[in-house]
């Protein structure tokens, strides 16, 4: 198989089986009516997505050892560590493109990241009990730079399409459209899928990453 093969994926309800917004939210959050409105507000085109998930993490106020809880109790799936590995052993570059933040993420996979030689792409985040958690854009000078969502995902999706890769995108939301625009092979599921369908881009539905795993068995050892 002489095809260059890329994975690059989500992290939030993609990896994740449930945004970390929405734990905080359901976890932390329950009796506040308002707690999801920053979320409504960027899906209803009046803020920003880094603005939006700042509004809500900033309403955390959990000591450092309550917040690592909540954070230990994000649960991955389980098929994803299967697909890490075999991209590993294949030599198959796996990217982890994050609108979220990386404070999270390396916190829950930490392990996987080191182990697997997983690539991960996110914006930064402050946390203090009194402030909450809030989101760091990267420097505007960043070749991953976007005023909306922090990180662009499409432009890393590009930079490895113009390096001669093929390239697999998994996502679930609004900010993976544009890199579904321009992938080779698209995984989706929840917002992106129907985003998808209402644009006639061809995707691949998935349940999981066994779904993922199988495709790319298939592609490298035809």
């Amino acid at each position: 198989m002489k095809t260059k093969i890329v994975l690059i994926s989500d992290f939030d309800g993609t990896i994740s089986k449930k945004d970390f917004f929405y734990m905080v939210i359901d976890t932390l959050l329950k009796d506040n009516k308002n707690a999801l409105a920053p979320w409504n507000d960027y899906l209803n085109g009046k803020i920003k997505h880094i603005d939006a998930l700042t509004g809500i993490f900033s309403q955390i106020h959990l000591t450092q050892q309550e917040l690592d809880e909540l954070i230990s109790a994000i649960e991955v799936d389980s098929y994803f560590y299967d697909t890490a590995k075999y991209c590993m052993e294949k030599n198959i570059p796996l990217y982890i493109c994050s609108a979220g933040t990386n404070y999270y993420i390396k916190k829950r996979i930490a392990d996987a990241l080191l182990k697997y030689n997983i690539i991960l792409i996110s914006n930064d985040a402050t946390y203090s009990q009194q402030d909450g958690m809030r989101l760091v854009a990267p420097e505007k000078a960043s070749p991953y730079y976007n005023s909306n969502t922090g990180i662009a995902k499409d432009k890393i999706v590009q930079k490895l399409k113009d390096e001669g890769f093929f390239t697999i995108y998994a996502g679930d939301g609004k900010p993976d459209f544009k890199s579904a625009q321009i992938a080779d092979v698209v995984f989706a599921k929840d917002m992106l899928l129907e985003l998808c369908k209402e644009k006639n881009i061809k995707t691949k539905p998935f349940n999981d990453f066994k779904d993922i795993l199988n495709y790319i068995r298939s592609i490298y050892e035809q």
